[in-house]
């Protein structure tokens, strides 16, 4: 797991009911970096927060964490589907 994923991932699963269906993935782009949090359906909510306040933070630290020349960082939450639907 990368720096980005780590960090991601620990506050992720303090924040959400079920923290064993946290997941977290680096994609690397040519231009830049996309982290993927995937979380159950019921979770979404709670780690967006009100008016996306917690969705901000959790940017603002990964803006933080890849340093003042670090490469450009983006993240992106998605509800892990049900595989039998």
């Amino acid at each position: 797991m990368s720096r980005f994923e780590d960090l991601v991932g620990v506050i992720a699963s303090e924040l959400t009911d079920y923290q064993d269906l946290v997941a977290v993935t680096e994609v690397e782009h040519p231009d830049k970096t996309v982290v993927e949090v995937f979380v159950s359906p019921g979770d979404l909510g709670r780690i967006i927060g009100r008016q996306g306040r917690t969705a901000s933070a959790l940017r603002v630290l990964l803006a933080v964490a890849s340093g003042p020349e670090g490469r450009e960082t983006s993240l992106e939450f998605h509800e892990i589907r049900d595989s039998q639907s």
